[in-house]
């Protein structure tokens, strides 16, 4: 007979063993997590290393001395696919960021989603109002970014992914603690940016330049002795008057002894006074105004809407996502067919009308607007564009060395026959805003790509028969339950004997 006091020593050691089993557990847990907080180690299997960033990146952000914070207003459940594509892309890539920086106490990258219509309050307090954007803030410097960055399209259709070049190069901007200057001329009636008149103001493009991370100055010449040292980018924005001598040949040294960089917005029927200048850099800026009889080239307010491109980085975002800019009155801008080859310049039809479109000589007469043979401009098939006139053009020196071109610093110059492509009322055009704004970042040296290979997206399409569809519904509806009980009586029976 056993006693009352060897059942109870039983359940003792029972307890006891229950008791070490579950501290070994705990500890065992403990261990692992430990471990894998302190001395981790990460492999990315996948075919195009979709979860790992470049070595370039790494040491970018190893290095980086302010922490940046980045907000993204993508959802998953964005009923877009794009969209709801672009949150997948983004919220793997913006994880490596924030894993590889969380050892570095001065320069970590902190990263959140937000929705800016659920999440009203924190949306306004750091500054976000629209959807699908990607926010970067380093104290007081912005910089956003639009899903069109983020994306190589070919046919309408996503080739490649290229978030880390272009995260990794608004942090570095961010993170800079100086600021590109933008130069806007003043004293002959230009646009001014702290404007908010719907057509002469420029208050919006503005706000978009800070979000940029630019800062903006006025600059008048005939107060100066030149251009500022400090002047990544000067602008002339529709003057409303003829620059005199002395201007002039302050923005021709600006160009040509200091390799600086110029945009210039000219309206049509104003004297501009650069004809020197635009002489030197091959460029002919004619007295026209831009008519059309073609119906596909008119909005329904009368502006003239752009859709022949010539792929450069100013128009690719144009060509790859189908957008066009939408014009006032405008003049046609084009190489000089008189300019010297010889002299280094590059000079290029960037946007162009269609070829029924026509530049107005006698555009002062208030008369209905018809096609002169003879008078007035029309698009030559030997020169590009062929048939049509350009509104566009860029101009650069390439320096040649042993016949090769190579690529270093040079005077830029960009030339736009309108005005008010970026007043107020006409900033909200997609076409408008990406046809400025790379041509900002291709004058100041922005548009110039990290060495960070871009992913291919990869696609998997399964095409089926309808027969082959038929087969694959029944084997799902009937095959998979069978299978089931199948198994369900093998195991009864190995039980049972």
């Amino acid at each position: 007979m056993i006693s009352p006091d060897s059942f109870r020593t039983a359940r003792w050691i029972r307890t006891i063993n229950l008791v070490l089993q579950a501290l070994l557990f705990l500890s065992l847990f403990a261990g692992l997590n430990y471990l894998a907080l302190n001395h981790a180690w990460r492999f990315d299997l996948t075919a195009q290393q979709r979860y790992s960033l470049s070595p370039e990146t790494k040491s970018y952000l190893q290095n980086l001395e302010r922490p940046v914070q980045i907000i993204a207003t993508f959802t998953e459940e964005a009923d877009d696919s794009a969209v709801a594509q672009a949150y997948r892309d983004l919220s793997g890539l913006l994880r490596e960021y924030t894993y590889t920086t969380e050892n570095n106490p001065n320069g970590r990258v902190t990263a959140k989603f937000i929705d800016v219509y659920q999440q009203r309050r924190e949306a306004d307090q750091l500054g976000i109002d629209q959807p699908n954007v990607v926010l970067l803030i380093c104290g007081d410097k912005r910089q956003r970014l639009s899903l069109s960055d983020f994306y190589d399209v070919k046919d309408r259709k996503k080739e490649n992914f290229r978030g880390e070049q272009a995260l990794t190069s608004a942090i570095l901007s961010v993170s800079n603690p100086t600021r590109k200057k933008i130069y806007f001329l003043t004293g002959h009636g230009e646009l001014r940016p702290d404007d908010v008149d719907p057509a002469r103001g420029l208050s919006a493009l503005n706000n978009e330049l800070k979000m940029r991370n630019f800062d903006v100055e006025y600059l008048q010449l005939s107060t100066m002795r030149s251009v500022p040292q400090d002047a990544a980018l000067v602008i002339a924005a529709a003057p409303q008057g003829s620059y005199p001598a002395f201007d002039q040949e302050q923005l021709r040294e600006y160009l040509s002894k200091r390799e600086g960089r110029l945009i210039l917005l000219l309206a049509p029927g104003v004297p501009h006074g650069l004809d020197d200048l635009l002489y030197d850099w091959g460029v002919l800026v004619d007295d026209v105004v831009i008519y059309d009889t073609d119906p596909n080239s008119f909005s329904d307010n009368g502006d003239l809407i752009l859709r022949t491109f010539t792929p450069h980085p100013i128009t690719q975002t144009l060509i790859d996502y189908k957008v066009f800019p939408r014009l006032g009155l405008t003049r046609s801008v084009r190489p000089d067919p008189g300019r010297s080859i010889s002299s280094g310049l590059q000079v290029t039809s960037l946007v162009a009308t269609s070829e029924t479109a026509w530049g107005e000589i006698s555009y002062r007469q208030r008369q209905v607007p018809e096609y002169n043979r003879g008078a007035d401009l029309k698009g030559l098939p030997n020169m590009a564009p062929k048939n049509r006139l350009g509104i566009v053009a860029v101009s650069e020196r390439v320096q040649v060395r042993n016949n090769l071109p190579f690529s270093v610093r040079s005077g830029r110059l960009v030339v736009m026959g309108t005005g008010d492509i970026v007043a107020n009322y006409r900033i909200a055009s997609p076409g408008n805003q990406n046809l400025f704004f790379n041509a900002i970042n291709w004058t100041i040296d922005r548009d110039t790509q990290l060495n960070i290979p871009a992913r291919p997206i990869e696609r998997f399409q399964l095409s089926l028969s309808q027969e082959e569809l038929m087969r694959l519904r029944v084997s799902l509806i009937f095959a998979l339950p069978i299978a089931a009980a199948l198994l369900g009586l093998f195991v009864y029976w190995s039980r049972r004997n």
